[in-house]
């Protein structure tokens, strides 16, 4: 369970990463993002995090489920305010996004905290 919290959570950030990195000028423009190397940046980070959590879904361990929880729990801390402060702003379909992706990687930390990792025998 604990394999797939981490699956699912890298399967949202590595396309999120991937789509903030190589983020076109006029989209930038229509979500009003501004300077575009912020978004590449951030696209960049989102990135390495997903891909890490790939790598940590091998071995899940203590540090990994915190990881996972925290992680998760600073991108709903991030989106949710933004997403209830500027609903009128936003688009509406901007506006679920954001709050359905916050639903789910809330989950998703829930998930993670609850299913302890395998211990390992032998070592």
């Amino acid at each position: 369970m604990l394999r797939a919290a981490m699956w699912l959570t890298a399967l949202v950030f590595v396309p999120a990463g991937l789509f903030l990195y190589f983020l076109p000028p006029g989209v930038a423009g229509v979500l009003g993002v501004s300077p575009l190397w912020l978004a590449r940046v951030a696209g960049g980070l989102v990135l390495a995090w997903g891909l890490l959590l790939l790598a940590a879904s091998a071995r899940p361990d203590a540090l990994g489920v915190g990881a996972l929880a925290g992680g998760n729990l600073l991108t709903v801390a991030a989106l949710v305010p933004p997403a209830l402060r500027l609903g009128d702003a936003l688009p509406t379909a901007v506006r679920t996004v954001m709050l359905g992706l916050s639903l789910l990687l809330a989950l998703l930390a829930v998930v993670g905290l609850l299913a302890p990792p395998a211990r390992r025998r032998g070592l």
